[in-house]
């Protein structure tokens, strides 16, 4: 009797050990679906960029989803990022300013692999040099950033806050 109690006892336990897991996995779940993941996509603004920064005036770099990206060019150098939204309007974009290459070029099919994708994350590689990014939080939570050198940015690091990658 004794046994057959202590087997009872041990059953309900893993029961409801599975039971809590489940629950959590599904809330989990719900966020992903509601909030968005909260990840962070890194984008060369550079890259994008490219030979409009000889142009002065505001330069469309890139659209993602109801998100239109245009850059201000100033005397060669980058005044601003500025974010629109189709239904919202102007979006808040933050400043962010690190010594760590976040997003880097390579010869694939479409010319850019993103930090994230690399087995060596260039993320703890310091490269000796200031980058700064601009970046905004679109439709699903996920926080799109352009990253510069610094010698492309007309006022440098002003406004700028550090980033902490997520890893």
């Amino acid at each position: 009797m004794v046994r057959a109690h202590r087997y009872l006892v041990a059953l309900f336990a893993v029961i409801g050990l599975i039971a809590m897991v489940g629950s959590a996995d599904a809330k989990e779940k719900g966020k992903d679906k509601e909030k968005g993941k909260g990840k962070h996509i890194h984008h060369s603004g550079q890259q994008l960029l490219g030979e409009k920064v000889k142009t002065n005036g505001k330069h469309v770099i890139e659209t993602h989803g109801k998100h239109t990206v245009s850059v201000n060019v100033k005397d060669g150098k980058v005044a601003g990022v500025n974010v629109k939204h189709s239904d919202k309007g102007d979006v808040p974009v933050k400043k962010y300013k690190t010594t760590k290459k976040m997003a880097i070029y390579a010869s694939g099919s479409n010319g850019v692999v993103f930090a994230s994708h690399r087995s060596v994350l260039p993320q703890i590689q310091d490269m000796g040099m200031t980058y700064i990014g601009y970046a905004y939080i679109d439709d699903y939570g996920d926080e799109i950033i352009y990253w510069f050198p610094y010698e492309m940015i007309y006022d440098g690091d002003t406004g700028a806050v550090d980033y902490i990658p997520l890893y």
